[in-house]
């Protein structure tokens, strides 16, 4: 029997998800996509999460697609291709939709598909040995869904140096351009990551619904669409019982 693609653990709120092929540097294939989609659902519907995340075991977060998969992908038909490309394009949509947290942890390389992959997720924290980077025009490929989210992130002339030349950014380098969002050094990546893990999970759950889901609708908005989307947020967030709980507490010190 074939090992679990994504092992998971919950605790504390904090559900983690490992890509979990360390032998082949958690390459993503198909098992791995429909593992991933299966567990995005499970902490979509499970109130006990409040954050998830992801990372990859052994020495990687996660190296890129299956080669296998890919070598075999040249004989298939484009609306066969086409397909699978949307199958692992469901699981960054689902990243982006759910409304909790979801956090990269991560370690070594995340290239190609599995930097995709981190780049996907709401926040990115880097070990301070990670390399990322976009290698596939090298192989005459292209990132193209990675491009959707690539370029929000970082902009055009960056995300065009990334795509277009196959340059790798260290853990620093990527924080520089906005890839990552914090890089830990190595000797307290593991207890700093959790302790911050910990204090999303303690957070309220609709605040950060309602941050995760405004911040993404602003794009394309104009700024004053963005303003009065804002405003409605603000309405709504100030009668939920987390608000008034928050407020009622503060009034007592």
């Amino acid at each position: 029997m074939s090992p679990e693609r994504v092992t998971t653990e919950l605790v504390d709120g904090v559900f983690r998800l490992t890509l979990n092929r360390p032998d082949k540097r958690n390459a993503i294939d198909t098992p791995m996509v429909d593992a991933l989609l299966q567990q995005l659902q499970q902490a979509d519907l499970d109130r006990n999460v409040r954050v998830v995340a992801i990372r990859g075991a052994g020495k990687d977060f996660c190296a890129g697609a299956d080669l296998a998969e890919l070598l075999a992908s040249v004989d298939q038909s484009a609306a066969e291709n086409e397909a699978g490309a949307r199958h692992l394009g469901e699981v960054f949509i689902r990243l982006r939709r759910l409304p909790k947290p979801v956090v990269a942890l991560v370690h070594g390389r995340a290239l190609a598909g599995g930097c995709g992959l981190a780049t996907a997720c709401d926040l990115i924290f880097a070990h301070a040995d990670a390399t990322f980077g976009y290698p596939e025009v090298r192989r005459g490929f292209v990132p193209a869904m990675v491009m959707a989210m690539l370029r929000r992130a970082v902009g055009e002339k960056v995300a065009f140096d990334l795509v277009g030349t196959g340059h790798l950014l260290s853990a620093d380098e990527a924080q520089r351009v906005g890839l990552a969002s914090r890089v830990f050094p190595a000797a307290t990546f593991e207890q700093e990551t959790a302790e911050l893990l910990r204090q999303i999970a303690g957070f309220s759950s609709s605040a950060l619904a309602f941050i995760k889901q405004q911040l993404y609708e602003i794009d394309g908005r104009s700024f004053d669409e963005a303003i009065t989307l804002g405003a409605k947020v603000n309405a709504v967030a100030r009668g939920t019982p987390d608000f008034r709980a928050a407020v009622a507490a503060f009034l007592k010190k």
